[in-house]
């Protein structure tokens, strides 16, 4: 394959995808996965006098072929059935009464769960408050399920249904009619359904996908890398109009190819019922060590420890095309993407999001669009080579900027260690630490021994010895549980308690507000807004001033229950902040948190309750 052929290709593929993500869409619902339960609402008669007690049976019927998690599901992760019964004010809460939940096996869990399938009817008892005035009055149902089949899970979604209770002097044994379920469209729970029902359906997620890429390019994450492509560039500038080209597709494709990867990944995993997620592969020692491996190899490159020698036809590619080749552009495409894997942009969460609650192909046209937007920048250079000629010209300070990258990419590594302290017990950490310094000197050994000889031969030996060792160390068991960042002792402005859901909702049904930080170690995005918004005097007052109550889910390792609170709002990646509000909904805030938009948040949910007598 010459130069032109490969050229060729890169953009064909290009071209392809863009045509072919409009038809991923086609037949993708443009809003949540279909409902998979319907709920029907039955009063046991026509009218109720004052005082009289009220029994409400909500028939929720789950299609076949699938089941929902019973109101105790097996795993504490698993997301459990939950109705509600929304009263007119002033009435008594009502008590609901489940059944007993149907032990069955499926292919994706070890042990029998506990479910309901079929039909199945939960009650709700309350009582007409004494002092009711004659007339009709709403009941709204609700019931919150997880659907699954024998392999896999759906995202949560709520079915709804709405009576009318008739309220009179006597009582009417007549049997009441039965009252059918909402609307399409208002199955989805929580801001992240409201949010899609309003959506413009699949061209807007996409727009957003590709503006998320786009944005991507300037998060911390991928900085070190754009560092080295930047070399490459400068490289570039004394070549011809036709390597730019060749080097800016070839950039263009790897990263590409990266995210059609990481689309293949996500639907491999959701077909297994694994947790997927944007970034989640940092929660594995052995992909955290592996990549600081890798990229400890690349600041040694850079400080011209060693290179790495192509094969003869590879080699012909990167003489034809000049500088580095085509295979280094490639190369740094893939190393940008898995970088940025840790970071979210804007507009990156909201599109990806969706896309992990649809299907696999929407899926895929999502990831493509955020490839693509991140590709934009090297798409328009192999359009305008010209604009090559804005950069310095090559010169003897390139090398001095080499080795000062080198550093750039070494503290990438120091902070790979650091997610990884999180991860490992100290004395595994430290012997990983000694793995890689080994690496280090093998790589040294072997710079420094000639072509040829004994010596040369105990460096390529004593570094795959030393990479494999660092490997078997990440993955081996854990001694004891890993130890998170939020168990440290740290002096904190604010005083964060760990997260729990059940404690979060009563506290907020209580009249508290409640803030909800989702975040890990390995994401840069978060430690950012701890830091400059989250950790400063002016959030700790208002929350100290509003009584709020900050808890903080630590997901820096594999934690099923956090990953179903996050899918259950619509999202699949961090960072993630949420306001429980009482007597409203839950408030979602933008990844990118500003102080202005939390300390407004704060002040809008508070107001109401301060006001009342």
């Amino acid at each position: 394959m010459n130069q032109r052929s490969l050229i060729t290709s890169c953009c064909a593929s290009i071209v392809l995808v863009l045509g072919a993500a409009p038809a991923f869409g086609q037949g993708a619902p443009a809003f949540a996965p279909p409902e998979k339960a319907t709920v029907l609402g039955h009063l046991g008669q026509a009218s109720y006098t004052p005082g009289s007690p009220v029994t409400v049976e909500i028939l929720v019927d789950v299609e076949p072929g699938w089941h929902v998690n019973s109101r105790q599901p097996t795993y504490e992760y698993l997301i459990p059935t939950q109705a509600e019964v929304s009263l007119p004010p002033g009435w008594p809460a009502a008590r609901l009464d489940y059944p007993e939940g149907v032990l069955e096996t499926f292919a994706f869990a070890d042990e029998p769960l506990s479910v309901y399938d079929g039909q199945f009817v939960i009650e709700a008892h309350t009582t007409v408050p004494q002092d009711a005035a004659a007339g009709s009055v709403p009941i709204e149902l609700s019931v919150r399920y997880q659907a699954c089949d024998d392999r896999s899970c759906l995202p949560p979604a709520t079915a709804r249904a709405q009576l009318r209770l008739e309220i009179s002097t006597t009582n009417s044994a007549a049997p009441a009619a039965t009252a059918g379920a909402a609307g399409a469209g208002e199955g989805r729970d929580g801001p992240a359904g409201d949010d899609r029902r309003e959506s413009s359906g699949l061209g807007g997620f996409l727009l957003l996908g590709l503006l998320g890429g786009l944005l991507l390019n300037a998060m911390p994450c991928v900085l070190p890398v754009l560092s080295l492509k930047l070399l490459g560039l400068v490289k570039s500038s004394a070549l011809s109009r036709r390597a730019v080209v060749a080097g800016s597709l070839a950039t263009a494709g790897g990263i590409l190819v990266s995210f059609w990867a990481l689309a293949g990944a996500a639907i491999l995993a959701r077909s297994v019922g694994a947790s997927v997620g944007w970034g989640i592969q940092f929660q594995q020692p052995v992909f955290v060590t592996a990549l600081t491996l890798v990229v400890t190899l690349f600041c040694l490159n850079l400080w011209g420890l060693f290179e790495v020698p192509l094969p003869a036809r590879i080699a012909g590619w990167a003489e034809a095309a000049g500088g580095e080749g085509l295979p280094s552009h490639f190369t740094a495409g893939l190393f940008a993407t898995l970088m940025a894997t840790p970071c979210s942009a804007p507009f990156l969460g909201t599109a990806v999001g969706f896309a992990l609650a649809q299907n696999s192909g929407t899926i895929l046209a999502i990831f493509t669009s955020v490839g693509l937007g991140m590709a934009l920048p090297y798409l328009l250079l192999a359009a305008a080579p010209g604009a090559i000629r804005l950069l310095p010209k090559p010169g003897a300070w390139m090398e001095r900027f080499r080795q000062f990258m080198g550093y750039l990419l070494a503290a990438a590594a120091v902070w790979l260690l650091y997610v990884l302290s999180s991860q490992v017990s100290r004395e595994r950490l430290a012997f990983i630490e000694i793995s890689v310094l080994l690496m280090a000197l093998f790589v040294w050994i072997r710079h420094h021994s000639g072509k040829r000889g004994t010596w040369r031969l105990l460096g390529v030996i004593g570094t795959l010895g030393a990479i494999a060792l660092g490997l078997w160390l990440a993955a081996a068991k854990p001694e004891s549980a890993p130890r998170g960042q939020s168990n440290a002792t740290v002096q904190r402005l604010i005083p964060w308690v760990p997260f729990d859901r059940t404690e979060a909702e009563r506290l907020a049904a209580g009249g508290t507000l409640v803030f909800v930080d989702v975040t890990a170690d390995w994401c840069f995005t978060c430690k950012v807004n701890e830091r400059l918004v989250l950790e400063t005097a002016e959030i700790a007052s208002a929350f100290s001033k509003h009584g709020v109550i900050a808890m903080k889910a630590d997901w820096t390792n594999r934690d099923d229950g956090i990953a179903a609170f996050l899918a259950e709002h619509g999202k699949y990646g961090i960072p993630f902040y949420l306001l429980y509000r009482p007597d409203r909904e839950p408030l979602l805030l933008s990844e990118l948190l500003t102080k202005e938009a939390l300390l407004a948040a704060v002040r809008d949910s508070a107001a109401p309750q301060e006001s009342l007598p």
